[in-house]
């Protein structure tokens, strides 16, 4: 009885403190299985730039017809709005316990996203980079272009994505590093063995 009361009061405890995680991996890498299975058990609001923006799109927001007006011109969402929408997920949240996925994708997010998190007197606790080597990760993907029936999706078109992730998110995995926020997680193994490793990183 006192143990488990114990750690309840344990968790309850940790969860009235702000707690802001990054999850980064590349196509392949388990990084959407592990992000709603980190957001659940910690107790984190799990937020992805597309999900966002699509919500906003189809809720008709000012910031959903400002996106979607640039989205019909063809042409990428500036930062501005994004993280105007950013504001407005954790705007409600006290404390701000969030998980991005995939977000920051460049080091000028990245710096936003500090700056935003400032006003909200917290910063950002861990960002975990998930790990697989290339030739894992073709082969991850190019099973799953089988089961889903996609022919599109050859070995080349597969390793010409790794390649514009990689240089893509190199700067902003630098920006974290320098700021000693990274940490690297092997992500081979099963979803548990990879989710325990994250687990072992993050405060």
């Amino acid at each position: 009885w006192y143990n488990s009361r114990t750690r309840e009061k344990n968790v309850t405890m940790a969860n009235t403190s702000p707690e802001i995680v990054l999850l980064m991996g590349p196509p392949g890498a388990g990084k959407g299985t592990q992000a709603v299975k980190l957001a659940r058990a910690r107790s984190l609001l799990k937020l992805s730039t597309g999900d966002m923006l699509r919500d906003h799109v189809k809720r008709g927001t000012e910031l959903g017809q400002q996106a979607k007006a640039i989205m019909d011109a063809g042409q990428l969402v500036s930062d501005e709005i994004v993280i105007g929408m950013v504001r407005a997920e954790i705007n409600g949240l006290n404390p701000v316990r969030v998980l991005f996925d995939g977000f920051p994708r460049t080091p000028a997010q990245a710096d936003a996203l500090d700056n935003l998190l400032k006003e909200f007197n917290t910063g950002i606790t861990g960002v975990v980079l998930l790990e697989v080597n290339e030739d894992e990760l073709v082969q991850r993907l190019l099973e799953r272009t089988q089961k889903e029936g996609r022919s599109d999706d050859t070995e080349e078109v597969i390793r010409e994505r790794m390649k514009v992730y990689k240089s893509s998110t190199q700067p902003v995995v630098d920006y974290y590093e320098k700021r000693s926020k990274l940490r690297r997680v092997d992500g081979i193994g099963s979803v548990e063995e990879v989710f325990a490793r994250i687990s072992e990183v993050l405060p």
